[in-house]
């Protein structure tokens, strides 16, 4: 099939699902591996066309298309027997897994009705869950580092430099400054993206993933597999922890098995529980769901929405849930659900002011030359009322 026009659809329920981090980007524009979903399937594609279908108040951020498109569910991270058989489909029919629609041959309603379904019968691999981001974010790193690089030609690593392992599995783009650490490939692959830095006295264990103009600082501690999406800045010990874009965690301190959204940061020496001290399997808060569920994991840390704050030597405990533009400060553990737009800690959680929360978004994204627009004010806006329910109880 010769498509020139494609679009990524969300999946209502897989939507819930991912909040927070879906409550202010498309399923599309979650990042795992090196690149987002979208720019996975980007790649596959080529010069088609892409366009994303979500929730109203979000769609005003993306553009739709005006005719008939081949529709992909967003959920789901492309390779290239997926992309083969979604290639392969004729006018009249749909792929599935199971239950999972996953992509619609040209059309402009999404209706089934008219359409034949063949079911795929290869592995697919889904993102459905918040901690399914750092949970599938090693083979996830691995397939994006290999397909990236495919080809290309590494820069050297300086001499000062410590690397344990091959050199096959380690890859600097253009501008990326290394100096006096340790990168072991061995027990992953490492990658380095434009302009990236490492400074003097850090040591990592891949899988990692360092996207554009992104840095660890003086003698950091990274463990696999974690990415740091682009400008995001990292110090003290970071491990399997996925950390979308433009956000800090700037010092001291331990972040774990961990998923941190955009324009967040971490103050100094805040730390974050990964494993209870039962060693059970943890539970985190689902919005789909409006009460804690059983994640079946004994390793889950912070989920952590876009444009969120904590203070110096927050504390957070296992399988902790943060909402976006939170602001959460003082001495104890904060809830281990913290509503969007929450203002406080341990002792006492209140409204945090809509316009008070954009004015301390729009002040911390002047810092990297962006503006918050009047279409990001309108998302948060939304988010604000639709989550004011949270903060009543």
């Amino acid at each position: 099939m010769n498509q020139s026009s494609i679009t990524l659809f969300d999946d209502l329920q897989i939507r819930q699902q991912l909040l927070p981090f879906t409550y202010t980007r498309s399923i599309a524009d979650i990042r795992i591996g090196v690149t987002t979903i979208v720019e996975k399937w980007i790649s596959f594609f080529g010069s088609s066309t892409f366009y994303i279908k979500t929730e109203d108040y979000l769609q005003t951020r993306y553009s739709q298309a005006s005719g008939s498109s081949l529709f992909i569910n967003a959920c789901i991270i492309p390779d290239e027997a997926i992309v083969a058989a979604i290639s392969a489909l004729k006018e009249d029919q749909y792929l599935i897994k199971g239950q999972r629609t996953i992509a619609i041959a040209n059309t402009d309603s999404m209706n089934l009705s008219d359409k034949v379904a063949v079911e795929y019968t290869g592995d697919v691999l889904v993102i459905e869950q918040p901690w399914d981001i750092f949970k599938k974010n090693e083979a996830v790193l691995t397939a994006d580092f290999y397909r990236l690089t495919k080809g290309r030609v590494s820069q050297p690593l300086a001499t000062t430099n410590t690397l344990i392992g091959d050199t096959s599995r380690l890859f600097i783009e253009e501008g990326a400054t290394i100096e006096a650490s340790v990168l072991n490939t061995n027990t992953g692959v490492i990658y380095i993206g434009k302009e990236a830095e490492i400074m003097e006295g850090t040591v990592i264990r891949g899988p990692l993933a360092m996207c554009e103009h992104s840095a660890i600082k003086l003698a950091g501690k990274i463990y696999g597999a974690t990415t740091l999406g682009p400008h995001v800045k990292v110090g003290g010990e970071v491990n399997n922890s996925v950390i979308f874009g433009y956000s800090n965690k700037g010092h001291d301190g331990f972040l774990g098995n961990s998923v941190i959204g955009e324009w967040c940061n971490l103050g100094a020496d805040t730390n974050n529980s990964n494993l209870k001290n039962n060693y059970g399997e943890v539970k985190v808060w689902s919005y789909a769901k409006g009460q804690e569920i059983n994640t079946g994991l004994q390793f889950c840390g912070l989920m952590m929405g876009d444009h969120s704050k904590c203070g110096i030597n927050t504390m957070f405990n296992t399988g902790t849930v943060v909402g976006v533009s939170a602001n959460i400060f003082g001495a104890g553990f904060p809830p281990k659900h913290i509503p969007s737009f929450s203002w406080g800690g341990a002792e006492e959680m209140v409204d945090f002011d809509l316009e008070k929360a954009m004015e301390v978004a729009e002040r911390m994204m002047e810092r990297r030359h962006i503006a918050l627009t009047e279409i990001d004010k309108n998302i948060l806006k939304n988010i604000y009322e639709a989550t004011q329910k949270f903060r009543s109880n």
